[in-house]
């Protein structure tokens, strides 16, 4: 009795501790979810304020607006071409860890900029503007040369099957049509065993429509479609 009682004890104690454990993943899971829904909402933001303060604001601070934003749209999207490619080709881990040096001369960047949008002597930061955007630009550059070989990359690996499976599509539908090559010399045979008087000719051989298979996933079903 007291084995048993022992027994479910044990059971009940580790239950809650699975389900306590399933609690808190749930719990971070979400919490991670919400943190990543605020990052985005956040980034939204801050670019449209941006993307206004370019457009609308002359002078220095319209600059800085601009610079920021190239800044932050260029990096943003090589992240996640690069971040796509990576989980199909595991050669782009070397180009992640470049990204990532990358990455942070570009922080340092923006928080510069974001520094010098709040800065009130605005003829000092016009001077620094020109190192400001040859820094951008050198930053800009080299996240689109990744991006672009990314690209570039994924899309040969996507012709190269192409081709290959346009190759092997060539192939099947030649020994699908073996019948073209195959039945004048059946004809011959069946002349030469019937005579002349047998003007028989055989069936011609045709081969079944791949189309009007049932489980052929492309076919249309055979009833009609109903509008409600």
């Amino acid at each position: 009795m007291e084995a048993v009682i022992l027994i479910l004890t044990l059971l009940f104690v580790a239950f809650m501790a699975l389900g306590v454990y399933a609690g808190v993943k749930t719990v971070r899971a979400a919490k991670r979810g919400v943190d990543r829904t605020i990052t985005q909402a956040r980034r939204s933001v801050e670019d449209t304020a941006l993307r206004a303060k370019s457009y609308g604001q002359p002078g220095v601070p319209g600059e800085l607006a601009q610079l920021r934003l190239t800044l932050r749209t260029s990096m943003r999207a090589t992240q996640e071409a690069l971040n796509a490619g990576a989980a199909e080709d595991a050669s782009l881990s070397e180009s992640l860890g470049l990204f990532q040096r990358l990455s942070a001369h570009g922080r340092e960047l923006d928080d510069e900029l974001r520094r010098l949008e709040r800065e009130p002597d605005r003829a000092t930061v016009a001077t620094l503007l020109p190192g400001l955007k040859e820094r951008t630009e050198r930053i800009t550059h080299s996240a689109e040369s990744l991006r672009w070989a990314a690209r570039d990359r994924a899309r040969q690996f996507a012709d190269d099957d192409l081709a290959a499976l346009n190759a092997q599509i060539d192939l099947e539908s030649g020994a699908l049509r073996h019948w073209t090559t195959e039945e004048p010399t059946a004809q011959a045979d069946t002349a030469g065993h019937s005579g002349p008087a047998d003007e028989e000719t055989p069936p011609s051989l045709t081969p079944p429509d791949p189309r009007l298979r049932a489980d052929y996933p492309w076919q249309k079903s055979a009833r009609p479609e109903t509008t409600n």
